[in-house]
């Protein structure tokens, strides 16, 4: 078993350890809840019992009992009621306090509410039948104040269940994502220290070269090579550190990453570039951007199995930018528009699937702007949408 499986297991360890320790919390509740509603019946049995025995010929037998009763009842409300369910009332017909139980005045002097309150009562618990020397009545009651309390007590455990899985989840997968967000980091500067070396090499060679008077066409080309190389290096290594970003003219960028492109690539790519004549500034780091229009236009001509369509548009409004890059490529099911971007996710059988994931972080962690998929269609291509925000000081 290896570190990341170790993990794994034991974060699915810990989150169902707490499911379960929940589950008995919760067990062991429920279970005290139904004891304390059985506890507050047998009260409410016992004290039907005691009026019993006060309309019998024996009352003063019990008289004491009753007392007892009545005093240790202060927070179960009861109301006694007729054989129809309705209220005992008094002479005027109003409802006879005497047979209410903790049952505050207000309430009672108030019958639209206090007939919402029976009802309420009568939903809550099983009536007690009271049978008074041959007129029956049915005592009605309800929760004390510490089970109606405690009631809420299992959705808190619930909540703090879930707010807990949540924290364990959170804390697992931030873990992951910094693991791997040093991995990329620590892999690109050292490719960008690795071709550091043959690259002074290469410019050492270029200037024997040049005082042996080889052709200046090929010096030319080589100078760009070695200036593309310059310009890799320096991407790596602004992986994982904060980069500079400047003022300066998105268009003439996506212009200049256009036509590197354009000249490198399949003659079977059919490039065309739609970008509006005025100047429009950002604050972008060029290095980073190019290398996004890159990744994007590479991505593109694989979906395009190096033949197709593909175009790199722009627009704005008053406060952002809209980069475009669509081909004619395979398309994508809306399923994977997100999961593209995801680091190591590829459907070729070739390469590690960081290309579009360095994209993102580059446009929404460096520049704090915004890349997805626009639209896409099965067999007929896919359409990216960068979008950035425009320099505040633009003239």
């Amino acid at each position: 078993m290896n570190f990341s499986d170790e993990r794994n297991f034991s974060s699915y360890f810990i989150i169902v350890a707490v499911v379960v320790i929940t589950a008995l919390i919760l067990w062991s509740t429920s279970l005290f809840l139904q004891r304390l509603k059985d506890d507050e019946r047998t009260k409410i049995e016992i004290w039907a019992q005691s009026q019993r025995a006060l309309n019998s010929e024996q009352s003063d037998d019990y008289l004491e009992l009753s007392i007892l009763i009545g005093a240790t009842n202060r927070s179960i409300p009861i109301i006694i009621t007729d054989v129809q369910g309705d209220f005992i009332r008094d002479s005027i017909g109003k409802p006879d306090p005497s047979y209410f139980q903790n049952v505050s005045e207000k309430l009672i002097n108030n019958e639209k509410r206090l007939k919402s309150f029976l009802n309420t009562l009568k939903a809550e618990n099983k009536p007690i039948e009271l049978d008074l020397k041959g007129t029956v009545q049915y005592i009605y009651y309800g929760h004390s104040d510490i089970l109606n309390k405690l009631k809420y007590y299992p959705i808190a455990i619930a909540l703090i269940l879930f707010l807990l899985i949540g924290v364990i989840y959170f804390f697992f997968t931030t873990s992951k994502a910094s693991e791997q967000n040093k991995l990329w980091a620590g892999m690109a500067k050292e490719t960008a220290h690795q071709i550091g070396t043959p690259l002074s090499s290469l410019v050492g060679w270029n200037e024997i070269l040049k005082a042996e008077n080889v052709n200046p066409e090929y010096i030319t080309e080589i100078e760009k090579d070695i200036a593309r190389l310059k310009v890799i290096t320096e991407r790596f290594s602004k992986i994982g550190s904060i980069p500079n970003l400047e003022k300066v003219n998105i268009v003439e960028e996506t212009r200049d990453a256009y036509t590197y492109l354009q000249s490198r690539s399949s003659k079977l790519i059919n490039f065309s570039l739609d970008l509006p004549d005025k100047p429009i500034y950002v604050l972008l780091n060029s290095q980073l951007y190019s290398w996004t229009i890159e990744n994007l236009v590479k991505n593109a001509i694989d979906a395009m199995r190096g033949k197709g369509d593909l175009q790199i548009g722009l627009t704005d409004d008053a406060k952002r930018v809209f980069i475009y890059v669509k081909d004619t490529g395979k398309g994508l099911p809306k399923g994977k528009f997100t999961k593209i971007f995801e680091p190591g996710y590829t459907s070729k059988s070739r390469g590690w699937g960081l290309g579009l994931s360095l994209a993102r972080r580059i446009i929404e962690e460096y520049h704090l702007g915004r890349i997805k998929v626009l639209r896409s269609e099965i067999d007929k291509g896919t359409t990216f949408q960068i979008t950035l925000r425009k320099s505040e000081d633009e003239d």
